[in-house]
């Protein structure tokens, strides 16, 4: 009796540490220790743009040779115009090892968005890009006590990426991007945007 008694013991013991195992594993996603990615996306430009061939509303006049001029139309193409800065900082390490370049930038048809260049940071579970309005650096358990805008998953952990923000979404007050593991509630890295 007392034989089968440990046995259903340790078999309860081993399916108890078997599921808290596999927790962990999901959870903590250890190979994301040694994992990483790259990303490269190209810095959005507006376009060239080709203005309408100039007309005369004037009837040719004959010259004294008894020819009659033609106009000729001049295109005239406007430069493109690229995106304008708003604001822009480095990143400072948090709780991962995290560098590179962060800016927001203004397109010319009034898109903004926030452009990561030079990205270096560590691999995680459930990685997110916020704009907020706390400060850079520093104790990262603010970062969700304030406002803060989602701009989605973090699409690499290196490289040159964009994140459209969304139309009508207010800056004022806005100082910084972060880095942020939302299962955790830790910050991997930020950096200042004064906005």
């Amino acid at each position: 009796m007392r034989a089968l008694f440990r046995k259903k013991v340790t078999w309860a013991v081993l399916a108890v540490l078997a599921v808290a195992g596999a927790f962990a594993l999901w959870a903590f996603q250890p190979w994301k220790l040694f994992t990483s990615s790259t990303i490269d996306e190209a810095l959005p430009i507006a376009e060239t743009q080709v203005a309408p061939p100039a007309t005369t509303s004037e009837s040719p006049q004959p010259t004294t040779s008894g020819t009659t001029p033609t106009a000729t139309p001049t295109a005239t193409s406007a430069a493109p115009s690229g995106p304008k800065e708003l604001a822009s900082g480095k990143f400072v390490s948090q709780e991962h090892t995290t560098s590179g370049q962060a800016a927001v930038l203004e397109l010319p048809d009034g898109q903004r968005i926030l452009r990561f260049t030079g990205l270096s940071s560590s691999d995680g579970p459930d990685l997110h890009v916020w704009l907020t309005d706390a400060t850079a650096g520093g104790d990262w358990f603010k970062y969700d006590d304030g406002r803060y805008v989602k701009l989605g998953e973090l699409k690499a952990t290196h490289g040159n990426q964009n994140y459209v923000i969304p139309a009508g979404t207010s800056l004022d007050g806005l100082r910084s991007v972060v880095i942020w593991c939302d299962r955790f509630n830790v910050a991997f890295g930020s950096a200042p945007l004064q906005l």
